[in-house]
C-alpha cells in the first residue's frame, strides 16, 4: 500500500543537504587526504610499499587499506538490512539514520589521534567505523527519496543531492588543502597536523550539517503503530520484503546489474588514489588536486545524466554512462604519466555523478507501491558495500599475486561489460510496465 507523495521544496532541500553534510567524508577521508595522509605514514623509507603489523599479522599497507575498507562495507552489509527491517515497521528511520551519521562523524574526529605507526589501531578502527557510519545513514538518507518526490521528479532530486554533495566537499577540501600545504598561515606546526585537524573539521562539518536534514525530513511517514519486539517483527519485514522482492523480476535483475557494474564504479572511486600514487607516480598536491577536477566535473556530469535520461530514458543513460567507464577503463591501461591520467580523470568525474545519481532514482522509480522503502532500500545498500567489498578485495588479492595494481583493470572492465548486458538485456525485454517507469519524463 502506497501513498501519493506531495512535493515540499523546503523538505527536499533539507533531504539534499545531508549529501552536503557526509560527502566531506566521502572526499577526504576515503579519496583526498585521508589515503595520502595513511600512505604517508606507512610507506617504505623509499615511499615504495611495505610489509606492516596489524593486529599481529603481516599486510602490505596498501592492500591493509583496502581490506579495512573492504571489512566496514561487510559488516553494514550484515547489519543494515535487519536494522532496515526494524525501521520499517516501527516508523523510526529517522532516528537510526542519526545513530549511523554520529557513530560516522564522531569516527572521523577519532582519526585526529592517529599520529604515526604507534596509533595504527586508532587510523585504521576510526576509518573502519566511520565507513560503516556513513555507509549505514545512506540507507535510511535513500529510502527517504520515493517518500519526498514523485517519480517524474526523482532523477532531478537525486541528481541535486549528489550536486550539492560535490559543492560542499570542495569547498571544506579546498580549505583543507590550504591547510596541508601552508600550515604556519593558520598556525599550525605542519602538514601532518594539519592533516589531522582536517579529519576533526570533517566529522564536525557532517554532524553539524546533518541538523537541518534531521529537522526537515519528516517522522513515521506512514504513522506506523508498532507492538512487540522489534527485533523479531524488524526480521520478519525483511523476510516479507525479500520474497516481494524475489516476485519483482526486472527490479531483482536491476539489481544484479548494478551490483556488478557498482563493483568496477565504487573501487575506481575509493582506491584511485593509491593507484595514481603507486602506477603514475603522482604528488600528493597532485592527487588532491585531481580530485578536486573530480568532484567539480561531477557536478556537471550529475546535472547532465538527468538530463539525458529526461530525453533517453534512466536504461539507457546508465548504459551510456557505462559505456564511457569502460572506455575510461581501458585508456588508463595504456597510460604512464600525468597529463593523460588528469585527462581521464576529467572522464570519470563527469560520468561518476550521473551514473550514481541516476542508479539510485532508476531503482526507486522501479520500486512496486508500498511503505517499506528502507527495507527495499537496505537491499539496494547491499548489493552495492557488497560490490564495495568484492570489489576492494579484488584490488588487493590481484596486487598481492601480480605485483601490479595495474592488472585490476582487466577486473573491473569485466565487471562493467556484465553490468552493461544486464541493463541491455532489461531494456530489450522487460514488460511495458517496467519500462513506463524508466522512459523519458
Amino acid at each position: 500500500m502506497g501513498q501519493a507523495v506531495v512535493y515540499d521544496k523546503k523538505t527536499v532541500n533539507g533531504w539534499a543537504m545531508y549529501d552536503w553534510a557526509n560527502s566531506v567524508y566521502s572526499l577526504t577521508i576515503t579519496t583526498a587526504i585521508f589515503p595520502i595522509y595513511y600512505l604517508g605514514i606507512t610507506n617504505g623509507p623509499d615511499g615504495g610499499e611495505q610489509w606492516i603489523n596489524f593486529l599481529g599479522k603481516e599486510f602490505k599497507n596498501v592492500s591493509l587499506y583496502s581490506y579495512a575498507l573492504s571489512f566496514s562495507f561487510l559488516v553494514a552489509v550484515i547489519i543494515t538490512p535487519l536494522l532496515s527491517g526494524i525501521a520499517d515497521y516501527s516508523g523510526k528511520k529517522k532516528r537510526f539514520m542519526q545513530f549511523f551519521c554520529y557513530l560516522g562523524s564522531l569516527a572521523c574526529i577519532s582519526l585526529f589521534f592517529f599520529d604515526g605507526m604507534n596509533t595504527l589501531t586508532i587510523g585504521i578502527l576510526g576509518f573502519v567505523l566511520a565507513s560503516i557510519g556513513y555507509t549505514g545513514s545512506i540507507v535510511f538518507y535513500n529510502a527517504y527519496l520515493p517518500e519526498i518526490a514523485p517519480p517524474a521528479m526523482q532523477d532531478r532530486v537525486s541528481a541535486k543531492g549528489f550536486a550539492l554533495g560535490y559543492i560542499g566537499s570542495v569547498l571544506l577540501l579546498l580549505v583543507n588543502l590550504a591547510m596541508v600545504m601552508y600550515p604556519s598561515t593558520f598556525g599550525l606546526p605542519n602538514a601532518t597536523y594539519a592533516s589531522r585537524i582536517s579529519f576533526l573539521m570533517v566529522g564536525i562539518w557532517w554532524m553539524g550539517f546533518a541538523q537541518i536534514t534531521f529537522r526537515r525530513l519528516p517522522v513515521n511517514v506512514f504513522h506506523k503503530k508498532p507492538k512487540g519486539r522489534y527485533l523479531w517483527h524488524g526480521y520478519r519485514e525483511l523476510r516479507s520484503v525479500l520474497r516481494q522482492l524475489g516476485g519483482q523480476r526486472w527490479l531483482a535483475l536491476f539489481l544484479v546489474g548494478f551490483f556488478f557494474y557498482s563493483m568496477a564504479l565504487q573501487t575506481v572511486m575509493y582506491l584511485a588514489p593509491t593507484f595514481a600514487e603507486q602506477e603514475i607516480k603522482m604528488s600528493d598536491s597532485m592527487l588532491i588536486g585531481l580530485m578536486l577536477i573530480i568532484q567539480i566535473v561531477a557536478i556537471v556530469g550529475a546535472y547532465f545524466f538527468s538530463w539525458l535520461s529526461a530525453r533517453l530514458g534512466n536504461l539507457k543513460a546508465l548504459l551510456v554512462a557505462l559505456l564511457i567507464w569502460s572506455a575510461v577503463v581501458v585508456g588508463v591501461y595504456f597510460i604512464y604519466s600525468v597529463g593523460p591520467f588528469m585527462a581521464m580523470a576529467f572522464a570519470v568525474g563527469f560520468i561518476m555523478g550521473g551514473s550514481q545519481a541516476l542508479s539510485r532514482s532508476t531503482y526507486s522509480k522501479l520500486l512496486p507501491e508500498t511503505t517499506d522503502h528502507a527495507s527495499y532500500f537496505s537491499f539496494y545498500d547491499v548489493m552495492e558495500k557488497m560490490s564495495i567489498v568484492l570489489g576492494a578485495v579484488t584490488y588487493g588479492l590481484v596486487n598481492d599475486f601480480t605485483g601490479s595494481l595495474r592488472n585490476t583493470l582487466f577486473a573491473l572492465l569485466g565487471y562493467f561489460i556484465i553490468g552493461m548486458l544486464i541493463l541491455f538485456w532489461i531494456q530489450r525485454r522487460a514488460d511495458k510496465y517496467t519500462l513506463e517507469k524508466v522512459k523519458p519524463v
